[in-house]
Order: C-alpha cells, then structure tokens, then sequence
C-alpha cells in the first residue's frame, strides 16, 4: 500500500459515513437487534448509548462485518455491509472491548504487524507506528513488551492498532471500561481530535452517560434492542423541560403517602418509580423543592436522600425507556 493510499482525506462535513436501516438480528429467541436505524455523518463522533445488554456491541457487529442482519440494510464509507464487506474491512478500523494486541510482541512490533497485514511496506508501516506512538505517547514504551504496560497506555494502543492504516471510520467498543479516571480523560481528549482535527468519523460504543454527553456529536440511545431516542446530547436534555427532583425513602412502605405528598406540593401527577426512589420534573426546581420537603415532612414521610438537578442524559433514557439507566445497566437489558 502506498502512502498515497493510506493519506485520510479531508473533512467530509454532511456527507454520510455510516447508514443503518431497520436492522434485526436474532440469537436463537432473544432478539438482540429490532428494527434499529440512524445515520452517521462523515467527521464526526457518533455515540451508540445504551445499558449493558442493550444492543450497541451486535450492532457495531453488523457494521463492521462480524456479523450478518437478519434483515435491514447497512452502508460503511459507502460500501453495502451484505455485498461489499471485504471493502469494508480495508476502509475501517476496529477496536473491540477486549484487548486486541499481541502482549509478548512490543508496542512497535504490533503495530508493524498490523500494517503489513494492511498491506504496507515495510519502512512505510514503521514509519507509520512511530507516528501513532509518539502521538499517544507511547514512544518512551515502544520497545518494550505491551503486556508490561498500564491499562492505559495498552488501551492507546488497542486505538493505534485501529489506526495504523488511516481507516475512514474508526469503531470504538467500549473504549475507557476499565481505566482509571486520569486514563479515561486522556482517552477521550484522543478521540476528540480524531475528528476534529484529523476529520475521522468514529463511532463510539458505551455505557457511561457522561462519556457519551462530553464526546458526542450526535448519538443514539438503544434499549432492548430499539432505538429510543436519538440527537445531539443537548437537544435531547433540552427536549425535557424543568428540573427533576428525586426523593429517595428510607422505607419503602410509604411510596403511597410520599407521591401523594409530592402531588399535592407540586401539582404534578407525572411522578416514575424505581422502588424507594421517586422522580418528579418541575418548573422552578429551586423554589419547588422546600414545598415538597414540607409536604412529605406533614405526611410523616422519612426520607433517606433528595436531590436536584437540571436535565440530564439519564432523564431523557428514564422518559423514553421508562426506567433508571443505571438500574438497568446493572441488570442488563438483554443476554
């Protein structure tokens, strides 16, 4: 592969990277895709937000060709998943959940590797993996074994594998499970400038509300394998007016007592539940929330916590999946 070849081309803007049209996918009763769609545009990060179980590692599947749709459509820079998928391979880069490089090679040696497989010459891949190393940092290491690195510097270079033959759409599984915060940080300062500054189109899986709130442009929220939500992480706080107070009972018996209170304080009948904790979104939250506690106090109501906050990413999947993000990543939302 020439150097011309492997030269990314500039900042694409509108234009398309990745189209999903009513995908399904099925493993034996359990249907782990049903009837996902989105778009992705070219240069940009794109965020597959759900809980654990939810779907985004089967789609991420579909699109990079792991795996084939039951049915529904799929495009990747341009090329058709179904008919077209040994183009696909050479046009993208991947880096699943679990570490993908070789631990007795050193952080040179596997990208070397990955670049001959691509195809390069051999003072091409080289040159190419001392750019990728010295970009995350990882030059003082090169030679040195990558199973001896940190978690960190090991998941740099899962993405430096990824990269090593400048793919028009890099897809990242999950790419901080498991760092410490000072790595995550660094991590998505990284995949930042992929797109901003280098014009890649990258693709991001994840389970952390906060990961995909900072990084992306535009995501998707998936759970049980639909898609439920969908837009820049801003438009979609910003579909939810008010604030949301959370009364969280130190005893469940009085759930009955305690959203009675908070209707009579509020005028709000929209109250949620998840067990002990009870949701209500308000106009004014500041000036509400002293009359609820009020009510719930008069009630004789005993209270364990109570918060208050401006809409978040976790409200927008609560008032489209009608449950806790968090409850529902622990017990994940489908096999």
């Amino acid at each position: 592969m020439s150097t011309q070849q492997i030269t990314r081309p500039a900042r694409l803007g509108t234009e398309t990277a990745i189209e999903a049209v009513d995908l399904v996918k099925t493993y034996g009763r359990v249907r782990a895709l049903d009837g996902v769609s989105f778009t992705v545009r070219a240069g940009t990060v794109f965020g597959l937000l759900g809980p654990n179980g939810a779907g985004k590692s089967t789609t991420v599947k579909v699109l990079t060709t792991l795996s084939a749709p039951d049915s529904g459509e799929a495009t990747v820079a341009g090329l058709d998943v179904r008919r077209q998928p040994g183009k696909i391979r050479r046009a993208i880069g991947y880096v699943s959940q679990k570490p993908s490089f070789d631990p007795v090679g050193t952080g040179r040696e596997n990208l070397v590797l990955q670049g001959r497989i691509h195809g390069m010459p051999g003072r091409r891949a080289g040159q190419r993996a001392d750019e990728l190393l010295a970009r995350f940092g990882l030059a003082d290491a090169a030679r040195r074994r990558a199973g001896t690195w940190s978690g960190g510097m090991q998941r740099k270079l899962d993405v430096a594998v990824g990269l090593m033959h400048a793919p028009q759409v890099l897809f990242l599984d999950e790419p901080t499970t498991g760092l410490d915060p000072q790595a995550r940080l660094e991590m998505w300062a990284e995949i930042g400038t992929l797109a901003q500054r280098d014009g890649l189109t990258v693709l991001l899986t994840t389970h952390y509300l906060d990961e995909a709130d900072h990084l992306a442009d535009q995501l998707v929220i998936i759970d049980r394998g639909r898609v439920v939500a969908s837009g820049s992480p801003d438009d979609l706080k910003n579909e939810l007016s008010g604030d949301r107070i959370q009364v969280e009972l130190a005893r469940p018996d009085q759930a009955g007592e305690a959203r009675h209170a908070i209707v009579a304080a509020t005028g709000q009948d929209g109250i949620t539940a998840d067990g002990t904790t009870l949701r209500v979104r308000v106009a004014g939250g500041g000036t509400a929330l002293p009359r609820v506690l009020a009510a719930l106090d008069d009630a004789g109501v005993e209270i364990a916590a109570v918060s208050l906050s401006r809409p978040s990413l976790d409200d927008v999947y609560l008032h489209h999946a009608g449950r806790d993000f968090r409850e529902a990543d622990t017990s994940g939302s489908r096999a």
